[in-house]
């Protein structure tokens, strides 16, 4: 008569172990990982008086947080799970932009948010994918980064011009050395990528060397 309740007690310690097992896990300080602007993000031919204001790229809820996203598969979402981003993935990016047109010397100002206000124009953004997704059948996987563009003048809120940058990197495996690094790439092409087309549409694209 005895034997069901053990099994009941036997089944509770497991699930109890289960659980605190995975609190410990939980518990263990991930290594924390940065994307900065690219070392070699193109030059502007030169400065315009403007104040120009990079603002937070705006994403949906899987890629609005500090972990780095993983997908086993197209509809499956996790995270890697030894490091993190060291703010959140937005965040990061819009500190990540900023940088990369304070580098450039395009514009009189540039910033996250006006001096006065209002700015002279607007960098609006759309974070639409920023992931690795595993490859069937391999060890690797492909960071995939897509970010939708938009030049907003200030004083009207009328948007002077849009583009949307994709780029993807193959990693040859899911460990997080390999996987930061694959971010990296994505991020500093994409980013090259929106400093040129930003300072074609403003007219201080440097020329060829």
């Amino acid at each position: 008569m005895s034997r069901p309740l053990f099994l009941s007690f036997a089944a509770a310690a497991l699930t109890g172990c289960t659980a605190l097992g995975a609190l410990d896990r939980a518990a263990v300080p991930l290594d924390d990982y940065e994307l900065r602007a690219p070392d070699a993000a193109p030059a502007a031919r030169s400065a315009q008086g403007i104040h120009f204001i990079v603002e937070v790229p705006s994403v949906g809820g899987a890629i609005d947080t500090d972990r780095i996203l993983i997908r086993p598969t197209p509809s499956q979402v996790t995270y890697l799970p030894e490091g993190r981003w060291s703010e959140a993935a937005p965040v990061m990016l819009q500190t990540a932009m900023v940088e990369t047109f304070l580098r450039a010397d395009a514009f009189r100002f540039v910033g996250r948010r006006p001096l006065g206000a209002a700015g002279d124009v607007a960098l609006v953004s759309n974070l639409t994918d920023f992931g690795a997704e595993v490859v069937p059948v391999t060890d690797g996987a492909v960071v995939e980064m897509t970010l939708v563009a938009r030049l907003v003048r200030e004083d009207d809120a009328e948007v002077v011009a849009s583009r949307t940058f994709t780029r993807s990197i193959p990693v040859p495996d899911t460990s997080t050395p390999a996987i930061v690094a694959g971010f990296e790439a994505v991020s500093n092409a994409v980013l090259s990528d929106l400093a040129a087309w930003v300072f074609g549409v403003r007219g201080v694209a440097a020329g060829p060397s």
